[in-house]
């Protein structure tokens, strides 16, 4: 989808729009998104050279992602011209660069200044790099609730991790699940150990599995170990471990599972 908006800007000669849905399906993991983000950077020079402080601001975040560190000066550059027109996603890059000092000197304060410009012009990434910036936890948990109103999993996982810290489980683990839902693989971790171990609910081995089972379908193996000792342990048996799989969307992976701890046995029993 990203791909053909993207493509219908540039036969339109909408270079600006173009380049974000380029990035948009980049960032879903479309390699042929990533390459045509960087093409149209041909394009985006003359505009962002021109004064279009969001043709700069764009084309700072895809020489930052997406080319090499020859292209960092020229990063610098237009983030720090679109962050002076006082433009929020120039505000949010340059702050980003000068809060881990990405090709100029490291300034917290800087960064945090720039974030909280962003913040208060409805960025809501920089709501959640300015969240973990501030020193008041009230604030904290404010600008990641803005952040998760845009739909952005790490702050629903960070926001979670702040809750946990406060002893409010049950309020963490419903983030963790909302961050989870939207793909984050440290969150589904954090929702199946707690399934697991009764953390914000009761014990609930076939949420646990399945969340483990949505980690490795995700790519991320780190759970499968813990997913065949909970079954190994009796804390479920196979027919559990099959709707914990159903409720993955990975049936086959279930079965596996059941192979590897109870030798293929076709029982709902170990």
């Amino acid at each position: 989808m990203h791909l053909d908006e993207g493509r219908r800007a540039a036969e339109a000669g909408d270079w600006v729009a173009a380049g974000h849905a380029f990035v948009r399906a980049a960032m879903e993991g479309s390699a042929e998104g990533a390459e045509l983000a960087t093409l149209v950077t041909v394009d985006l020079v003359p505009l962002a050279d021109g004064g279009s402080a969001e043709a700069a601001a764009l084309l700072s975040g895809i020489y930052l992602e997406y080319f090499d560190e020859s292209a960092l000066s020229d990063a610098v550059r237009y983030a720090r011209a679109a962050a002076g027109a006082g433009l929020p996603a120039g505000q949010r890059t340059y702050g980003y660069m000068l809060l881990e000092g990405i090709g100029v000197e490291e300034d917290r304060d800087r960064a945090a200044e720039l974030f909280r410009a962003a913040a208060d012009a409805g960025d809501a990434y920089a709501c959640l790099n300015l969240a973990q910036l501030v020193d008041d936890p009230d604030e904290s948990q404010r600008l990641l609730e803005a952040a998760t109103r845009a739909g952005i999993d790490a702050a629903g996982a960070l926001l979670a991790d702040r809750l946990s810290a406060l002893d409010r489980d049950e309020e963490a683990l419903r983030w963790y699940l909302w961050a989870a839902e939207r793909g984050h693989t440290g969150a589904m971790n954090a929702a199946a150990c707690w399934y697991r171990d009764g953390f914000g609910t009761e014990p609930d081995p076939v949420q646990a599995v399945r969340w483990f089972l949505v980690m490795l379908a995700h790519g991320d193996g780190d759970g499968v170990h813990e997913a065949i000792d909970l079954a190994k342990s009796g804390a479920l048996d196979a027919g559990q471990v099959r709707e914990a799989g159903r409720l993955a969307g990975d049936p086959g992976t279930a079965e596996a599972l059941i192979s590897t701890v109870w030798g293929g046995a076709d029982t709902d029993r170990a």
